[in-house]
Parts: C-alpha cells; structure tokens; sequence
C-alpha cells in the first residue's frame, strides 16, 4: 500500500517487530484490530518489546500506572 506519510509516521512508530506495515498506521491499525491486539505504539518502550499486544495487558499496565 502507498502511503504518503509513511515516512512522517516512521520517524514516531516504536515498533521493533519487523513488519511490512510499518508507518503505514491504517494498516498496522487494521491488523492488530483483527486480532484483538494493539500496536506498538500504544505500549511504553519495555512493554513493546514484549510483543504482547493484547488488549489485556495494555488494561494491566494502565492499571499499573505504566501508561
């Protein structure tokens, strides 16, 4: 997909998971969404290196105070 603020929203995406998506925020969106996940850039640093894009863990760090 052609996206013309792909490289706008690569300078901001936190996202260490090596994806296609990347900057591409409608599509990343998208496909998490599918999932019942989040992306990355909804989770602090640590957490995002965790992978874990649940929607029950971004609820437990945000109880946590983390977010």
């Amino acid at each position: 997909m052609n996206c013309n603020n792909k490289e706008l929203n690569l300078q901001e995406c936190n996202c260490s998971y090596p994806c296609s998506r990347q900057g591409v925020c409608c599509e990343c969106i998208r496909s998490h969404w599918q999932r019942r996940e989040l992306p990355a850039c909804y989770f602090p640093p640590e957490a995002e290196k965790t992978y874990d894009r649940s929607i029950s863990y971004f609820v437990e760090l945000y109880n946590r105070g983390k977010i």
